[in-house]
């Protein structure tokens, strides 16, 4: 039976659930389909603020991918291009997703779901949360494109130290290593996600995606054109920054709507 991948949204905030109980949510190809398909809509969601991604239960987020599909679905060349084309058109749909992404991670973030809570902008994790890629033990390597988003996150050595020795690290270990934004207690992390979540969306959501944007064009070494530079000034039209600049020198909160 395959595993499922749900959206709930409450007012600003979706929350993207993968769903795989029985095999601690194991990511499938069903789930890699849908996954790109849910990110993809709620990405062009102009009302959408920021949207969360976790893990069903509170025992993983997802504890890779399904291996027992790998023998009938990944068994050739050809089948795996495609399999991975598709694990890698969800891991690009987060990459792109225009709205702040949180990764709510409790339990196990392994292989699979190690690769998908690093396109988040944001990973909260439980303390008793563990992190690795161990594919070193099972004969094959992770495809280059879904290793591309580690790469970014945590550097070449983590990567290599997780690739190369298979060792699973806990909160701590993985919180100086770069694979996490925040460790909570596990009785509160799930309190502090959603916070986190709220905090974003209390932000002007145009300025969220320019953030988001200039952070991904900084990371390219070319420097930055004269017509670029008088683009990050966009927000001087905004209703949003007229807003913003208006509530702080009343003294009061500002509303934002995202024009």
């Amino acid at each position: 039976m395959s595993g499922r991948v749900f959206c709930r949204r409450e007012a600003t905030i979706a929350t993207v659930t993968l769903s795989n109980p029985e095999k601690r949510n194991a990511i499938d190809l069903a789930m890699w389909q849908s996954l790109a398909a849910i990110i993809a809509d709620l990405s062009a969601d102009e009302g959408l603020r920021c949207v969360l991604v976790r893990g069903a239960g509170e025992q993983a987020f997802a504890a890779g991918g399904d291996l027992e599909e790998f023998v009938s679905k990944r068994a050739t060349l050809e089948q795996a291009m495609a399999y991975h084309g598709q694990a890698g058109a969800a891991l690009q749909a987060l990459f792109d997703c225009r709205h702040p992404t949180i990764a709510l991670v409790q339990g196990a973030c392994i292989g699979g779901g190690l690769e998908v809570a690093a396109q988040c902008d944001l990973r909260i994790c439980s303390e008793s949360s563990r992190f690795g890629a161990p594919i070193n033990r099972l004969g094959f390597s992770m495809y280059p494109a879904e290793m591309a988003g580690l790469l970014r996150l945590a550097g070449p050595a983590t990567v290599l130290e997780l690739l190369l020795e298979g060792r699973i690290l806990d909160s701590s270990e993985a919180l100086a290593k770069g694979l996490v934004s925040r460790v909570v207690a596990d009785d509160a992390v799930v309190d502090e996600a959603y916070a986190s979540a709220r905090r974003i969306c209390a932000g002007a959501p145009l300025v969220a995606r320019w953030h988001k944007q200039w952070v991904r064009r900084l990371q390219d070494e070319r420097p930055l054109e004269p017509q670029e530079l008088r683009a990050s000034f966009a927000f001087l039209d905004t209703d949003d920054y007229r807003e913003g600049l208006a509530a702080f020198l009343e003294k009061r909160q500002p509303t934002f709507h995202g024009r």
